[in-house]
C-alpha cells in the first residue's frame, strides 16, 4: 500500500554469495560456508511505505537468528511488475505489498509458493482470499477514503460531503483532487470504489459529472496530498487550495503525530460514504533462496508485535484479531464500517478496460 508513512527510505545492503571463487575441493566447504552466512540473512522486497520499529524488528531478530534486510522498490504497482519479472531469480525471500488491486496480477504470474504462516487462524477471516493455497498471508487493511479540510468548510459554513454523489454536486465544484488511476494505489482504489458503488454501466457516467464538476487529476498521493491538498500540514512546499483530496481514513492521526504542537483534534475529516477497502498481503517468493528464513518472516508479520507496531508506523490497521491499537491512531483516525469492496477476480477481469476507459474518459 502506498500509505501515508513518512519515514526515510531504508538503505539496504544487498547479500551475496561470492563470485568467481576458486574451488578449494570437490566437496566445495567454501561454497557451503557462503550458505551457511546467506542462511542466517533474509531479504524482504517491498514498496517504499514498509517501514517497522527498530526495537521491533530488532526484537524478531534476536529471537529468530536471522537478519533483515530490506529492499525498497518503489510504489507499489511498480514493486509487483518487478517481482514478476525477476521471480525466477527473486531480489528476496519475502514480498510485502501486493494489494486487492493487484493481486490476481501476482497470483496468475506464480509470483508466490504455499506456506501458512504461523498464527494464520488469528486472522480476521474477511481477509483471508487465497482458500487453502495459503500463498499469500494478509497483513494490514486501510481504508481509501476523501479527505476534508475541516478549516475550509467551516470557514465558508459549508457542510462536507458524505458519499461519492455528493462530490458531483455544484457546491463542491473545483474542490477535489485525486490522483491517476494507472499510476497511484489510491488513485485506483478510488476508481474502483465507482465502479463498485455504480456499477460496471454507471461508473463512466459517474466520471463524467466529476470531471464536469472540476475534478483535478494528478499522479501520485504526495502530489495530490501534500502539495495540492489545502488541509496538509506536511508538505514541503506551500498548502494547495483543493479542500478534498482522495487519501486514507488513517490519514488524520498523522496529522496529529507530525504537528508541533500536537493539535487536540485532527484538521481533517474523512467523508465515510467514499471508502474502498484496500488490503495488502504477504508470500514466500517462489524462488527464495532462504525459504526457511522467510517462513519465520512471514510468522512476524502476522505476530501481535509487528501487528501493534504497523498503526503508527504505516498508519494502516491490523488484520489479527484483538490487537490493541495505540491511543492516538484510535482517537484520531476514523473507522469505517461499511466501505466499498471487490472481488479480486473482478478487479482482474476488469483492471486494465477500467482503466483505459478512465484515461480517455477523464484525462482527454
Amino acid at each position: 500500500m502506498n500509505s501515508v508513512s513518512t519515514t526515510k527510505k531504508v538503505t539496504v545492503t544487498a547479500v551475496a554469495a561470492a563470485i568467481g571463487l576458486v574451488a578449494l575441493s570437490a566437496c566445495g566447504s567454501s561454497d557451503s560456508g557462503d550458505k551457511a552466512a546467506d542462511s542466517k540473512r533474509v531479504t524482504l522486497v517491498s514498496h517504499d511505505s514498509f517501514s517497522v520499529s527498530k526495537d521491533v524488528l530488532k526484537a524478531f531478530e534476536k529471537s529468530s537468528g536471522y537478519k533483515v534486510d530490506v529492499l525498497k522498490d518503489g510504489d507499489a504497482g511498480a514493486a509487483v511488475n518487478k517481482a514478476i519479472l525477476t521471480k525466477d531469480n527473486p531480489q528476496g525471500d519475502v514480498f510485502f505489498g501486493v494489494d486487492n488491486t493487484l493481486l490476481s496480477r501476482a497470483l496468475d504470474n506464480g509470483l508466490f509458493q504455499s506456506y501458512e504462516a504461523k498464527g494464520s487462524e488469528k486472522v480476521e477471516s474477511e481477509f483471508r482470499v487465497d482458500g487453502d493455497k495459503h500463498r499469500v498471508t494478509p497483513v494490514d487493511s486501510g481504508d481509501i477514503c476523501v479527505n476534508y479540510d475541516k478549516k475550509y468548510f467551516a470557514d465558508k459554513k459549508l457542510a462536507p460531503p458524505k458519499s461519492l454523489g455528493d462530490l458531483t454536486k455544484p457546491a463542491y465544484k473545483n474542490l477535489l483532487v485525486t490522483e491517476n488511476a494507472a499510476t497511484s494505489s489510491p488513485g485506483l482504489g478510488f476508481l474502483l470504489g465507482s465502479a463498485a458503488e455504480y456499477g460496471d454501466g454507471g461508473w463512466q457516467g459517474y466520471w463524467k459529472k466529476l470531471k464536469a464538476n472540476g475534478v483535478k487529476v494528478v499522479d501520485g498521493w504526495e502530489q495530490a496530498y501534500d502539495e495540492e491538498f489545502s488541509g496538509s500540514a506536511g508538505g514541503k512546499k506551500a498548502k494547495g487550495d483543493r479542500p478534498l483530496v482522495v487519501s486514507y481514513a488513517s490519514s488524520p492521526p498523522v496529522e496529529v503525530l507530525y504537528a508541533k504542537p500536537q493539535p487536540k483534534e485532527a484538521p481533517t475529516g474523512v467523508a465515510k460514504g467514499t471508502c474502498f477497502r484496500q488490503v495488502e498481503y504477504a508470500g514466500l517468493l517462489a524462488n527464495a533462496k532462504n525459504e526457511k528464513g522467510g517462513k519465520a518472516l512471514l510468522d512476524f508479520l502476522i505476530g501481535e508485535k509487528f501487528q501493534g507496531d504497523m498503526p503508527l508506523n504505516m498508519f494502516v490497521n491490523p488484520v489479527r484479531e484483538n490487537v490493541e491499537l495505540p491511543e492516538l491512531f484510535v482517537k484520531h483516525g476514523v473507522k469505517i464500517d461499511d466501505p466499498q469492496t471487490m472481488d479480486p477476480k473482478k478487479i482482474a477481469d476488469n483492471r486494465e478496460q477500467w482503466v483505459k476507459s478512465w484515461t480517455s474518459l477523464v484525462l482527454k
